[in-house]
């Protein structure tokens, strides 16, 4: 070789070791200034340590369920430790196979992306596309800025490696993936699509999630079941490549369906809605109340907080199946009634006052609300309610989908009956159960907290608790059952009061336990008149009631509105011997560190005396063993229209309870107490002239009274709720007469309190 040739032969290498050398020169350079923040602002350190999101506020439940959670993004972070092995193992084959062996960066990976810009490859290892989803977020559509992208993926991606160990990257990337359907986050998707925490995943469930990492949006579980599939099984096959299965096994799962288990998470959807509706309404007051120790304000829907209440999930759920069960058979026998009612669903109302109804009805909905806003005349506004719209309507067999004019859809609505039930431990305060209605998503309107109706004769205990307290009056003292004045100059009403007994049956004389199991008005008016309306009135404040009672006679029988809330609350006094303890929802509150903000504690008073409340509670067991409410010993269903042998409740151990029945069966009541827990049920039409028509199936004992039993069987099943079946504790010394000779009542006694309830026949 000649020493020219050899001259340009080594000018040749060495140009090109200058051109290799300039290219590493210059990526280290665009690392460098990409480094420096000069093509757009990297994380800083902070933001690497506390990269942002969007957290869930989870409520939790007593037992450790979470019933629902306030969310801009449905996520809730876990830790590696709550990830399945199977996750971890189909994340790792199908995504990153190496990712335990590199620092944040899959060479191999990182130059395929280069070189197609990322049509054969992604954001390669699961570390960067951890820093895209956090950080960089979409492709750019021009070349040059996707390769931009891509390294700062990779500078953020080395420093998050530097940060977090390989399992915190992990559970980072997991916790911050959208997996469509509300599902943020793997523990999101996990209850959502199977009904269970990550944990419990198995290997085609964990391989079904890890497949929507490719693009969730696309392989859709509920849309594109078939492609949802394909893509599991690729995943499935990747895991045994990666020898996490056998080929054998393999095939055995490849063969099985998705298998999803659907729990949607969204507001309308799960258990306690009524009850977390209250709570968010709650909590926006408290957040207003508590800032963060920086000033900042708490955000319900970002900031991860953890709200722990008193509801146990176990009894909410039989609470919910009880309503669920009996106001789908009571709603059937209304609707049967309501084909022979020409103005169905009302009664006793004019065609003026039924366009009234229904007027009022539309200016109190969401479609007057957003057109008046919008400027729209009253005119229009109400031609609109005579349009016919496509809708979803709510039935008792699913939702169906119609044509029909707003106005129709109201008066449809106006059709079903309503219900609410609430439970309580009285010991605690603690409430357990609260149902504000049928459906969440068609009834918002709260029959627990929001509503107030008139009681009826669930009133009646607490002017029978006056009189043993103040007078010292005993179940056995006898009172004439005959019609009894109160001069209207008394206690300045416009007239004189005599009210009349349901049936107008009179004569004779009753115990007080027999007047009170039989709902006797006339023995009712005599207690109130000697003890005063006032004296009830505080009783009734110091036991719970909230409302404002003014201060008259018809107290006695119920003639005041008040909420479901109201009654059971006050009624938790009798099983705690004279003891209030105010109901409480909430035991803590702590922030997503884990931090308790603050911890509740209920307030307590004293309302009666030991021996009164046990008296009470005496009286009050008279209701359901030869009262209004003794088909809870009997053989009645659920469906007032069918009665069997086969004796469904056949409840034995004690219970003392209280049945309500408004005037024209507006309103049906039951109050139940065992030792320790309270419970009542409230069921009415929207409309006070929404009623059955007649007595037998409007009655408390008909309408409520089974939501309770059903509910209290379905406790009693479960023997680690710990309900109790025995009797109420008898204080140590009881100076008033409680052992009675029930034969001696003249005969008067009516055993068949299935026929007549209450206070219907009032006359005012």
């Amino acid at each position: 070789m000649s020493k020219e040739t050899n001259s340009n032969y080594k000018k040749y290498i060495k140009w090109f070791w200058i051109l290799i050398a300039s290219g590493f020169a210059f990526v280290a350079l665009i690392f460098l200034l990409a480094g420096l923040g000069v093509f757009g602002k990297l994380p800083t350190f902070e933001e690497l340590e506390n990269p942002e999101n969007n957290l869930a506020s989870e409520v939790i439940s007593i037992d450790g369920q979470t019933l629902g959670k306030y969310a801009k993004e449905n996520r809730t972070p876990i830790r590696y430790k709550d990830l399945s092995h199977n996750l971890v193992e189909a994340l790792v084959a199908t995504e990153d196979e190496r990712f335990f062996k590199h620092s944040g960066i899959d060479f191999r990976g990182t130059t395929r992306a280069f070189v197609y810009l990322g049509k054969k490859g992604g954001a390669s290892t699961i570390t960067q596309q951890l820093a895209k989803m956090l950080f960089t977020g979409e492709r750019d559509r021009k070349s040059y800025k996707k390769i931009l992208q891509k390294i700062k993926e990779i500078i953020i991606a080395v420093r998050l490696e530097r940060n977090y160990s390989k399992h915190e990257i992990i559970t980072m990337y997991l916790n911050k993936y959208d997996f469509l359907n509300q599902a943020v986050g793997i523990r999101s998707a996990s209850r959502i699509y199977f009904g269970k925490e990550p944990k419990d995943l198995n290997i085609q469930e964990s391989a079904m999630l890890i497949g929507m990492l490719k693009n969730s949006s696309y392989f859709n579980p509920l849309r594109r079941e078939k492609l949802v599939k394909q893509r599991r099984n690729v995943v499935l096959l990747q895991m045994t490549r990666s020898k996490f299965l056998t080929p054998k096994w393999k095939d055995s799962l490849q063969k099985l369906e998705l298998g999803l288990d659907l729990h949607r998470e969204s507001h309308s959807d799960g258990l306690a809605t009524y009850f977390r509706e209250y709570l968010r309404s709650y909590m926006k007051q408290w957040i207003k109340d508590n800032p963060k120790p920086d000033g900042e304000t708490y955000h319900l829907m970002r900031d991860g907080l953890k709200i722990y209440v008193t509801i146990d999930s176990r009894m909410q759920q039989y609470a919910e199946e009880a309503v669920q069960e009996h106001m789908a058979n009571l709603q059937r026998s209304f609707s049967k009634e309501q084909k022979r009612n020409k103005t169905a669903p009302f009664y006793d109302l004019t065609k003026k006052e039924i366009n009234n109804t229904l007027k009022n009805a539309m200016r109190r909905s969401e479609r007057w609300r957003k057109m008046k806003k919008s400027g729209s005349s009253e005119k229009e506004i109400i031609a609109s309610f005579e349009k016919k719209t496509a809708m979803k309507i709510f039935s008792w067999k699913g939702d169906i989908d119609t044509l029909m004019t707003p106005k129709d859809s109201i008066r449809y609505y106006k059709h079903f009956l309503r219900a609410g039930f609430l439970s309580i431990e009285p010991q605690t305060g603690h409430i357990k159960a609260w149902v504000g209605g049928t459906n969440y998503k068609h009834f918002q309107y709260d029959a627990v907290k929001q509503q107030k109706r008139q009681v009826g004769s669930t009133f009646k205990p607490f002017v029978y608790a006056q009189a043993i307290n103040q007078l010292k009056v005993s179940p056995c003292d006898k009172y004439p059952n005959t019609l009894y004045t109160i001069p209207k100059e008394r206690y300045g009403m416009d007239a004189d009061w005599t009210p009349k007994n349901a049936g107008e049956s009179y004569g004779g004389e009753r115990t007080l336990r027999n007047a009170l199991a039989n709902s006797i008005n006339v023995i009712t008016a005599r207690l109130i008149d000697a003890v005063t309306p006032n004296n009830v009135a505080k009783l009734a404040k110091q036991a719970g009631i909230e409302t404002e009672i003014q201060a008259n006679p018809s107290i006695a029988l119920g003639a005041i509105d008040l909420s479901l809330y109201e009654m059971v609350s006050a009624y938790t006094n009798f099983p705690n011997k004279g003891q209030r303890v105010a109901p409480i929802m909430l035991l803590r509150i702590e922030d997503k560190n884990g931090t308790v903000l603050q911890e509740f504690f209920p307030k307590t008073n004293e309302v009666l005396s030991e021996e009164s409340a046990y008296v009470m509670l005496d009286l009050m067991k008279g209701v359901t063993e030869h009262g209004s409410g003794a088909r809870l010993r009997s053989g009645w269903t659920s469906n007032p229209d069918k009665v069997v042998t086969g004796f469904p409740y056949l409840f034995k151990n004690p219970i003392a309870g209280k049945t309500g029945t408004t005037q024209g069966q507006s309103d049906g009541w039951f109050m139940g107490i065992v030792p320790n827990l309270v419970s009542g049920a409230w069921v009415g039409g929207e409309d006070r002239a929404t009623h059955f028509y007649g007595i037998s199936k409007g009655q408390g004992a008909s309408m409520a009274l089974p939501i309770w039993a059903l509910y209290m069987k379905k406790c009693y099943a479960n023997k680690d709720l710990h309900i109790s079946d025995k009797d109420f504790d008898k204080p140590a010394y009881v100076s008033i007469r409680l052992d009675c000779d029930e034969n001696s009542d003249d005969g008067n006694e009516d055993t068949t309190p299935d026929k007549t309830d209450d206070d219907n026949g009032i006359e005012f």
